[in-house]
This record gives C-alpha cells, structure tokens and sequence, in this order.
C-alpha cells in the first residue's frame, strides 16, 4: 500500500476511534446526580476507560499519571463491604462493658449502612462500623463525605462524629465492642484529621502535650521531639474543614513506615512505624482492613477510591 492510501486509512481508524468515545461517554455523563461526581473529576484524570464505567456513570477505574485508582464503593448496593452493628449506648463515656450484646456481622435491620442516591449513607443510629472485605497495605485512599441532618442519642448535643480506621485487624467490636483494632482518622465537626488508637494500636510521632480536662493526650506538631509508644488520640495541625453542608475530601496514605491524614488537599497529621502487641510483643501492622464508622451521626460519603503506593 502507498504512502497515500496508508495515511488515509490511520486517518479514518483515528476518525472511528473519537467517534465511537464521544458515543459511549455522553449519556453516561448525563446521568450521573448533582452529588454524585465520578471519581475521574474528583481525582483529575483526563480520561476514563468506558468499559470500567458502572451503571451510574462512576468509573471503577481510572488512569492518572501512570497511577490506577479503583473504586471501593459501586454507588448500587455493598458489595465488597461487610457490616456490623453493635448497639446504641446508653451514654458516650466509651466505658461499655465487654459481655454487652451486640447485633454483629450483616445483621443491620435499621439499615444503619445502605445506599442512597449513589451514596453510602451511614444513619449513625446504631454504632458499629462497615469495613471492607478485602485487605490492603501500602495504599493511598481518598473519600468525599458530607454530613447529613439527624443526630442520635447519646451524642445528640456532642458534635458530629463518624471515622475512617485503616491496617483494621481482627474481630469486629474488639474496640469497646464497636469496631476493629486499628489507628483512626478521626471525622468529627472540628476535629477530622485527628489520630486515635483503637484497641491499643502503636504510632510514633512528633508531638507536644494536650489535654481535655483530666483527659491526656497529644498535639501533632512537626517541629516537636519524635514521641514513641503513642496508643492515644492525637491533635492535627491546623483547621481545614468546610462548613456543615459541603463536602470535604479526606485522605490516608499508609505503608510499612508512615502513616498520613489529609483534609481537603492538606497535610495535618504524619506518624510513623505503625504496629500492634500480640502476646505481649509489638510488631508491625501494616496491613488491614478499611473501615468507616457509625457514631450518632448522619453523614454521607463518595468517591471512595484507593490505589497501591509504588
């Protein structure tokens, strides 16, 4: 073939190519809700692989920069989540006796956890969390959440509260009977990105003194002398929250020798060395489950996409 009929055939192929994208991406654009952003615009990325779009028009998928974020969240039903629910306290002291009952794994008859509107909408009525069943390790994850309107006893004059744990191991409830042994980026009105320990968890980092009345714990200060051995909460730097009503994107990143919060683009807490005792030895903790909590709160998220850190 001549070098005419050659350029006019890659011509044509390149013509069927852009048509048959420009095809498959405007309806699924148009359908995707108000609040319901794909996780393309949320990230970035400048381009989507159709076939890795679900029904709703989210990717599953996406390429940015050489790096492959997956969806963890389908915006349909739970699939790849499991569910526990633990009960509704009596009060918010956190001092629960470990023989209480509990309702336990995917049985959630008040629908704590469900999807709503392409959300995963988590009521707070109930306490317990919904965790991935899959586990991972140095991973980089990132979510949008938002609060919604209802409160619930015992924290219905407290400030709104939910979180997200990561590297979370072993049985649901093993922390005062809600949720999994695991460090905490903590989501509360105020307060998100703070750190806390669950179940005795370990973290090292740099840190001054702070206190609620006669409760003791941390500040995060990068300036500060390194503090080892921390099982406790941990103040983040700075305030960069939207108000109620908006949506604010989080972020942890965590591998086998840091561990990293960010609110909304900014870096506010870094640790390191994350690792757990078992039979009265500390060893690493590098690998687990993600898992978002319910603590009397309404609140919403999206978007919730991880991808393996090189």
């Amino acid at each position: 073939m001549d070098q005419t009929n050659t350029f006019k055939s890659l011509s044509l192929a390149a013509c069927l190519v852009l048509t048959a994208c420009g095809a498959s991406e405007t309806p699924q654009a148009s359908s995707v809700s108000k609040d319901v952003k794909t996780v393309s615009e949320a990230s970035g990325s400048k381009s989507v692989n159709a076939s890795s779009v679900n029904a709703r028009g989210e990717a599953l998928e996406i390429s940015n920069s050489g790096d492959k974020w997956v969806s963890l969240f389908n915006g349909n039903d739970l699939q790849g989540w499991q569910t526990f629910v633990s009960y509704q306290p009596k009060d918010s002291k956190y001092q629960d006796p470990d023989y209480l009952p509990v309702r336990g794994v995917n049985n959630d008859p008040k629908k704590v956890f469900s999807v709503q509107d392409g959300l995963l909408r988590i009521s707070g009525e109930e306490w317990g969390g919904i965790s991935t069943i899959k586990e991972y390790e140095n991973f980089h994850l990132k979510f949008d959440v938002k609060w919604g309107d209802k409160k619930w006893p015992p924290r219905e004059n407290l400030p709104r509260d939910s979180g997200v744990l990561y590297f979370a191991v072993g049985e649901p409830g093993a922390s005062m009977n809600h949720w999994m042994r695991s460090h905490e980026m903590q989501i509360q009105v105020g307060d998100s990105g703070d750190y806390h320990s669950l179940d005795g968890v370990l973290i090292d980092t740099h840190c001054g003194d702070a206190n609620d009345g006669d409760w003791h714990f941390y500040r995060y200060a990068p300036d500060m002398p390194l503090c080892k051995d921390i099982a406790n909460r941990v103040l983040k730097l700075g305030k960069y929250e939207n108000p109620i009503g908006q949506w604010d994107t989080m972020e942890v990143i965590a591998d086998n020798k840091v561990v990293i919060h960010k609110i909304n683009g900014h870096e506010v807490f870094r640790a390191y060395h994350s690792r757990q005792v078992i039979d009265g030895k500390q060893v690493p903790l590098t690998k687990g489950k993600i898992e978002f909590q319910s603590e009397g709160a309404e609140v919403f998220y999206r978007n919730i996409r991880i991808k393996q850190n090189p």
